[in-house]
């Protein structure tokens, strides 16, 4: 049995912020109950002794949200307690959670770094950019928050890497932007494409597979300099090309070519497939179901089996075995289960064309 990932919502879609590019929210509005109440503590026992019952020698647990902090500390307190009271196996337990980062105190900070979690910091880039998009429900910067707990991580040694959106806003900046994240000592950065949720193409945010292309190959020269003259950063993108030039697996579900075993868990206990199939239709059961059944289920094996369904052009492209077609959600813009080409796959080509010798000169210096 392979290692699992679970992504747990235990705030459902709740958020303290108005993000106009958040997909999330555009999901949980069309289920029958958009939002659902806090993950309690008797659900977060449910979930970690169903999900150590099933797995074998590795388990993470992926906080998300809408925003997960608010679930509050305490929550997350007892889900560690938890974890310790159940895993009698000897499991290896990570813990991840995705964050704006503007309700983080010392206490937080110090519990994030006490018990190891992984933090991935969602910020732009400098204050204009940042203000863009992420603003809270007062159309107000939060920029001053987020570099508030930047320090704070910093002060109590919390691993955290940056994760930003690219919009048609960034393809503009994307130097500033990187710089800015190099000044502040940012090693670890993930750049998610834009995605139009409601496919209703409003929002001068929008990214086109041409623009997404274009940013990617800027951000590339600027990586490959970096790389090339020991001022190395870890831009996750890259650092899997790189791997799976040099034969390693991609670690990016993404990239993978198909679905993986990761699931959702709703703060109700109920769960999905993946965070952007978390619809009423795609409802695979309950955590009280238990996750053998879950993974074996009918609607399960026809998630995973369908998204290895490639079209022939892919297969046929020089640069497959790097793209593989590239995610799911990507692959399904009208959310009809019928697979296409990546909407992004010209801006891919167009990467690859230009940064794909230099991707497998590096993958042979790891060799």
């Amino acid at each position: 049995m392979p290692a699992i990932s679970i992504l747990v919502k235990p705030a459902s879609a709740r958020c303290n912020l108005a993000c106009k590019y958040c997909f999330y929210h555009s999901i949980a509005d069309s289920r029958k109950v958009p939002e659902n109440e806090l993950m309690s503590n008797e659900g977060a026992e449910n979930l970690v002794r169903e999900a150590i019952k099933y797995a074998t020698g590795r388990l993470c647990f992926a906080f998300q949200g809408g925003e997960p902090t608010l679930a509050g500390l305490s929550f997350f307190q007892n889900f560690v307690a938890l974890e310790r009271k159940y895993n009698t196996k000897g499991l290896v337990i990570e813990n991840t959670i995705q964050t704006n980062g503007t309700l983080i105190d010392d206490e937080w900070a110090q519990f994030l770094a006490r018990e190891e979690f992984l933090v991935g910091l969602s910020l732009d880039g400098p204050r204009a950019m940042n203000d863009y998009c992420r603003i809270n429900y007062a159309g107000e910067s939060i920029f001053d928050s987020i570099m508030q707990t930047v320090s704070l991580f910093k002060k109590y040694g919390v691993s955290f890497n940056v994760v930003s959106v690219v919009t048609a806003k960034t393809v503009e900046k994307v130097d500033g932007i990187y710089r800015f994240f190099q000044r502040k000592g940012f090693r670890y950065m993930q750049f998610i494409p834009c995605l139009d949720e409601t496919n209703n193409g409003i929002g001068d945010y929008l990214l086109t597979p041409e623009a997404y292309g274009e940013f990617l190959c800027r951000l590339f020269d600027l990586w490959y300099e970096d790389f090339m003259t020991d001022r190395q950063t870890e831009i996750r993108m890259f650092s899997n090309l790189v791997k799976m030039s040099a034969g390693y697996a991609p670690e990016e579900c993404g990239m993978c070519g198909r679905c993986n075993t990761y699931m959702v868990v709703e703060s109700n206990g109920d769960v999905y497939p993946c965070d952007f199939y978390t619809r009423d239709e795609w409802k695979l059961g309950t955590v009280s179901d238990g996750f053998d059944k879950l993974y074996r289920s009918k609607k399960s094996v026809q998630f995973m089996k369908s998204s290895s369904v490639v079209q022939p052009e892919c297969k046929r492209c020089e640069y497959f075995s790097l793209c593989r077609g590239g995610c799911r959600r990507w692959r399904d813009m009208e959310y009809n289960g019928n697979l296409q080409v990546n909407y992004l796959c010209s801006g891919y080509k167009s990467f690859f064309a230009y940064a794909g010798k230099r991707i497998l000169q590096l993958g042979k210096m790891i060799l």
